[in-house]
């Protein structure tokens, strides 16, 4: 049996560019996600402290590429993934699971979008 996981792009993408930061709060966004999708399913309002994790996950991002490409460049990438964490809160708030996993898809692709284009853009910089 497969495990549940909400952040495979991601954890490749950290894996990848070699963020053991990124890769450490994915994996711990990971863990909260799905105890908050527990949670969705059974019912319960408790498990659902997974704000945190998406803000943290989004700090070690950001440091990850860089505040200024994530301001410049990556600002179109910072911006989906405000999007998507603000869905996926919406969804924990509204108890509603199927737009909780569809919100975490959207959220997991920008998250990995800004890794990987962040790191492609340092291996291209001149001065990388």
């Amino acid at each position: 049996m497969r495990e549940t996981t909400f952040l495979p792009l991601t954890v490749d993408a950290a894996i990848t560019a070699q963020a053991a930061a990124v890769l450490r709060k994915a994996l711990e966004t990971n863990n909260a996600a799905l105890d908050c999708w527990t949670s969705l399913l059974a019912g319960c309002t408790q498990g659902r402290d997974l704000g945190p994790r998406l803000r943290q996950l989004s700090a070690a991002t950001s440091e990850h590429v860089g505040a200024r490409w994530w301001a410049a460049e990556g600002s179109a990438y910072r911006r989906k993934v405000a999007r998507a964490q603000s869905e996926i809160e919406d969804a924990i708030a509204d108890g509603d699971g199927s737009e909780f996993a569809r919100a975490f898809v959207g959220y997991d692709h920008a998250m990995a979008s800004a890794v990987v284009c962040a790191n492609t853009a340092k291996h291209r910089s001149p001065n990388a």
